[in-house]
């Protein structure tokens, strides 16, 4: 399993990577920083959060890793594992129609509520799962 042993790490291709899901006590990084922002992860089996700059961006029930993460006015792009299927929240544009893939199936489209959360739930079978939430 691809935890991130470091909890959050920048990778080589601009994106990041943040969440250890096998962790049985709560961990949590501050003051990372990334492209001038600074972000904030705390992650153990039972939750995994993000937030970047004060503000939220990320969260999974239960807790989850998060590979080659790139959120832009687009949208949002990632890999995702877990012990167990997990409910994913983002933060996006609030009051916006999103076309949603997960696995490269199309998982149809949502629209983010005022305040620009979206919610997803993710089935794991023992590989990385990849997302993708694109503006309409």
């Amino acid at each position: 399993m691809a935890v991130i042993s470091e909890l959050i790490r920048s990778e080589a291709d601009g994106t990041i990577s943040f969440g250890d899901f096998t962790l049985k006590e709560k961990a949590k990084l501050d003051n990372f920083e990334h492209q001038g922002d600074i972000y904030k992860v705390k992650t153990y089996h039972e939750i995994t959060k993000l937030e970047r700059n004060g503000m939220f961006i990320y969260e999974s029930v239960p807790g989850t890793a998060v590979m080659n993460l790139s959120a832009t006015d687009m949208g949002m792009e990632f890999y995702v594992e877990g012990a167990e299927d997990a409910q994913l929240t983002v933060e996006l544009e609030s009051e916006t129609e999103y076309d949603i893939q997960i696995d490269g199936a199309d998982a149809g489209e949502m629209k983010t509520n005022l305040g620009g959360k979206l919610s997803i739930s993710v089935e794991f079978g023992g590989q990385p799962v990849s997302v993708k939430i694109q503006k309409r």
